[in-house]
């Protein structure tokens, strides 16, 4: 299991410039951009602290990240 968080910047190395751009003058592309670094640290913080959450409950958590970073890079690629 990876300890290593997936920002954004990070994930889209390529694309950094303009996540920073869209998260200035797009107000959706920030709401999103601020859920995903909400959930992202969440996911952090219990795979860091070896907090017990059931699996069931952690691969949603993962499901849910993985679905806005989707939404995410069809808005920087759109």
């Amino acid at each position: 299991m990876s300890h290593t968080p997936h920002e954004l910047a990070e994930e889209f190395p390529d694309l950094k410039d303009k996540i920073h751009e869209l998260k200035t003058s797009n107000a959706h592309f920030a709401k999103l951009a601020d859920e995903y670094h909400t959930l992202n640290r969440e996911i952090h913080r219990i795979e860091a602290a070896g907090v017990n959450v059931g699996d069931e409950a952690f691969e949603d958590l993962k499901k849910q990240r993985l679905a806005l970073k989707d939404t995410i890079f069809e808005i920087l690629n759109g």
